[in-house]
């Protein structure tokens, strides 16, 4: 082992958030509410909690309004079941949809500021999939800021947890969970700026680290969402749950891949190819550009495919388009400011008077660390891990099943949230004593072999190579053929990865050391995502097979991931919650495995 590599510091605390997205600050702030001198400890991997990627997210959150006339729980709940492919688990569904106008009056009451209708009541806008009557016409249920309500939910969390006892830890990553007797007991935290190792002992534990959007060539994720907390959980033998299941924003910006928001549909823009004909007639009749997001990319992939795409001489990618151009001024000044402003800025094209270019981008995973319905990591056999929780993108309850309808995941994040920092505080109440733990770190060889490893690939070469095998082969179609063919040369990329030198050897503030085990996480999660797709034989939602392209009853059933190592891939199952179905309620026969059409 590297002689450098050593603990410089033991920190005590009730609670560790890794990760400062929006997710983990809900749960910070409703812990901290009610248990104001609970000891709290957020890690955050970007040099400010605002950083985060929950700042990017653009166009709302879904939650029906009590006092609605038209709108019903019982139909967001139905549009979440379909949507998913009827992959979803309904204890999860109903929890999180019964809560929602909870959560809106919450982040209302605590300063965001939501749109506002000429009556002075919030707006509300449609998003794909959404419907009312059980799919009849398209539902407004979404509430937003603009274009920016991601940032107006992470400026509210941070501030509710800014108001008690909670200490920030910026540029530093958590790099293994600690266990003692089975029960997560903190994490071994690697400080990016000082370049020393700490570890922290928490009473509780919660994983909160995003997606792992970087996996892919073109993706509307941030740079830092390199799949980390799954990683994690994967090296210390926990499961993940369908990391097959990848949804594709239909419309990223051509060339950064920079996510052009739904709300563009959600306020009459058209898809056209490139003989400007309007497209989504031919794959959705009744609900067109409003249809999921799965369906809408396989749209615009499929005509790229049938040759009626448009090459960008600039950045050598086909693409279609989106017509906003006879939108009124006061709708690009309103209501889509911010993406009209991108596409401004990156492409230099004004959506007022021409067309803009969109392809499908790598956007969310719903897969992710294996939970309950209140956020309790599970080990393969759903026991729960006692001490530890994970919520957000990192985590799969599972809310979105193969297909998340658009604003969910904000809607998951802040009610998750809550259910998990309520978890927590009871799970503090029967804590007897401060936790320790004596353990070998798997990190310090992890990092000894880092910066002893000799050989001259490059990182950033291994990591190009390693999105442009996934976006190949594991994107909007797959094959047999190609995941196969994934799969091994992932193996070679690892072995790649290991015989790769860092030209700097320094442990403070060292970039490259990061990215190196950026690319070992990503590594990890595209393995696991390429094999859960290979054994998933057929299409649902997001995950299509070209070699199996209907939907089989045989795969009725969660995937469960789990790695002894890298070359060590084990599949097992787990069942798809189906509480509402069985419950025989008024219109549980909507919940069955129901055929999906739009």
């Amino acid at each position: 082992m590297n002689n450098r590599l050593r603990i410089t510091a033991t920190l005590h605390c009730d609670l560790l958030i890794i990760g400062s997205g929006g997710a983990g600050l809900r749960c910070a702030a409703n812990v901290l509410d009610k248990r104001p001198e609970t000891r709290v400890i957020a890690l955050t991997k970007n040099a400010h909690p605002q950083k985060s990627h929950t700042s990017t997210a653009q166009g709302g959150l879904a939650a029906v309004d009590p006092g609605d006339p038209e709108d019903k729980t019982i139909y967001h709940m139905f549009d979440t079941w379909k949507g998913s492919d009827c992959t979803a688990d309904q204890d999860v569904i109903k929890k999180i949809c019964d809560s929602s106008w909870e959560q809106i009056l919450w982040l209302e009451n605590r300063g965001m500021h939501f749109s506002r209708n000429p009556k002075g009541k919030l707006s509300k806008r449609t998003f794909g999939g959404h419907t009312l009557n059980f799919g009849e016409t398209s539902a407004y249920r979404a509430v937003f800021e603009a274009d920016r309500t991601g940032k107006g939910m992470m400026d509210t969390c941070w501030g509710e947890s800014l108001k008690r006892n909670i200490s920030f830890l910026n540029q530093s990553i958590g790099t293994e969970l600690l266990f003692k007797a089975g029960r997560c007991v903190g994490c071994l935290v690697f400080k990016l700026k000082e370049g020393e190792f700490i570890r922290i002992f928490s009473g509780a534990t919660v994983l909160a680290t995003g997606g792992s959007g970087q996996v892919f060539k073109i993706t509307t994720n941030c740079r830092q969402n390199t799949g980390d907390g799954p990683a994690v959980a994967l090296q210390a033998g926990l499961p993940m749950m369908d990391p097959e299941a990848i949804q594709f924003h239909p419309t990223g910006m051509i060339g950064p891949g920079i996510l052009a928001s739904e709300t563009l549909r959600s306020v009459g823009g058209i898809l056209r190819n490139k003989d400007m004909e309007p497209f989504m007639a031919h794959y959705a009749p009744r609900m067109k550009e409003l249809a999921p997001r799965d369906l809408v990319a396989r749209a615009i992939a499929s005509e790229i495919r049938k040759k009626r795409g448009i090459l960008s001489s600039d950045h050598k990618v086909e693409h279609v388009w989106i017509d906003l151009r006879h939108l009124p001024d006061a709708v690009h000044e309103q209501q889509i400011p911010e993406v009209s402003g991108f596409f401004k800025k990156f492409l230099n094209l004004d959506p007022k008077s021409e067309l803009c270019p969109v392809h499908p981008s790598s956007h969310y995973q719903m897969g992710g660390i294996s939970t309950n319905a209140f956020g309790e990591a599970q080990d393969h056999l759903q026991r729960r891990v006692p001490g530890l929780f994970a919520i957000g993108e990192c985590a799969a309850a599972s809310l979105h099943g193969f297909n998340r309808l658009g604003t969910n995941s904000l809607l998951e994040l802040i009610t998750m949230g809550k259910f998990v920092g309520n978890k927590v505080l009871a799970y503090l109440d029967h804590l007897s004593k401060e936790p320790t733990a004596t353990v070998d770190f798997i990190s310090f060889d992890r990092f000894s072999q880092y910066l002893e490893a000799r050989g001259k690939n490059k990182i950033g070469q291994i990591r190009i190579d390693m999105q442009e095998l996934m976006t190949e082969n594991v994107g909007v179609f797959r094959t047999e053929e190609g995941l196969s063919k994934t799969i091994d040369a992932l193996r070679e990329l690892k072995d790649r990865a290991d015989q790769t030198a860092l030209g700097c050897k320094s442990l403070r503030m060292n970039q490259e050391l990061l990215q190196r085990w950026e690319l070992d996480n990503l590594l990890t999660v595209s393995m696991a995502i390429s094999q859960a797709a290979l054994n998933r034989r057929e299409s649902r939602g997001a995950h299509f097979r070209d070699d199996f392209p209907e939907r089989d009853d045989a795969f009725n059933h969660h995937t469960i991931v789990i790695m002894g190592s890298f070359n060590k891939v084990e599949i097992k199952k787990r069942e798809i919650d189906m509480s509402i179905f069985k419950a025989k309620d008024q219109h549980f026969e909507k919940f069955d495995f129901i055929e999906r059409a739009y």
